[in-house]
């Protein structure tokens, strides 16, 4: 009689530290997962932020450059497709985010192009609205950099953690799925040529 008490009570004991540890590892999973989606958030409102201001700027160059529409309808059609191209977190994936990052390096390169043109124009250039345009523009570079930097280390956080054993069985028990990272885009590997 006392052997089959002693037995039920270390069940018992192991299995509620079997539910605690699987709980613990759950609700970790699930706060990384939102960490993870907190940080992608971030990140879309730092583009959203970009294409805000583009309006802006492509009017003030509309003053001074009027004749450069090549080059201001190019930013505005990249800035219609960036902003059309959303993803939804639960499905982000490789492919997802491979698109989401063409869209955004389009409008990039086009807006590269747009302030390449205030070299042509000293008056542009000496404009305070543009000279605004551009520091801010500038400052929503950075911080795009930093917020994409920041959910790379948050889904760096996340995939480990489902990663490990014994989570790892848990995790694809829920649907737990390790989550892509911002790539850098295609051709940043080489500096830029710069011709006088």
């Amino acid at each position: 009689m006392k052997k089959g008490v002693i037995v039920l009570i270390v069940i018992v004991v192991v299995v509620l530290i079997g539910y605690m540890m699987a709980k613990s590892g759950y609700n970790n999973m699930v706060n990384m997962r939102e960490t993870v989606q907190a940080q992608w958030a971030n990140v879309e409102n730092q583009y959203q932020r970009r294409a805000d201001l583009i309006p802006n700027l492509v009017n003030t160059v509309k003053g001074y450059a009027s004749h450069e529409s090549n080059t201001l309808e190019a930013v505005t059609e990249a800035r219609s497709r960036a902003t059309q191209t959303r993803i939804d977190f639960d499905q982000l994936d490789e492919q997802s985010l491979s698109r989401y990052n063409a869209a955004q390096g389009e409008l990039s390169s086009a807006l590269g192009r747009l302030l390449a043109i205030s070299e042509n124009y000293p008056d542009l250039k000496a404009s305070q609205n543009f000279r605004d345009l551009q520091v801010q523009l500038e400052g929503t570079e950075n911080r795009i950099a930093t917020e994409r930097r920041k959910f790379n280390e948050a889904a760096q956080n996340y995939n480990r953690y489902i990663r490990q054993f014994p989570r790892n069985i848990f995790a694809s028990m829920f649907g737990f799925k390790p989550t892509p990272y911002f790539q850098a885009a295609e051709g940043s590997d080489r500096a830029p040529q710069v011709q006088f």
